[in-house]
């Protein structure tokens, strides 16, 4: 949720950047500071989760690379971004776990704690 003073600090200060897939939008100052660098942010498409960056984009955000992204650059290889769904009723919950149900499975009783010499 973005507040009434982020908002008004992009409507004066915020120079629009660009948007990603999620729809978050991004932006930086139109003037540099002092120190020669543009303050970065972005404003996301609801709620406030830095999961939901893709990394092209955080690595914007965090000056690693001063080029905006112009699209998710991804190899075959790749999975497309998916944020942290912690805390969600799409988390992931192993076999065992009190809310997916089912029983853990039994301890194999092949541990051996290990004693100092």
């Amino acid at each position: 949720m973005t507040t009434a003073i982020t908002r008004m600090i992009t409507w004066l200060r915020g120079e629009a950047v660009g948007a990603d897939e999620f729809g978050n939008r991004y932006f930086q100052d139109r003037k540099p500071a002092q120190g020669g660098r543009r303050r970065r942010w972005v404003i996301y498409d609801g709620d406030d989760e830095a999961s939901k960056v893709p990394p092209e984009w955080n690595a914007w955000l965090h000056y690693t690379n001063s080029k905006v992204p112009d699209g998710p650059r991804r190899r075959d290889w790749q999975k497309p971004h998916s944020p942290n769904l912690t805390g969600t009723s799409e988390a992931y919950r192993p076999a065992g776990h009190t809310l997916r149900g089912g029983q853990r499975a039994s301890a194999t009783g092949d541990y051996e704690a290990w004693k100092p010499e």
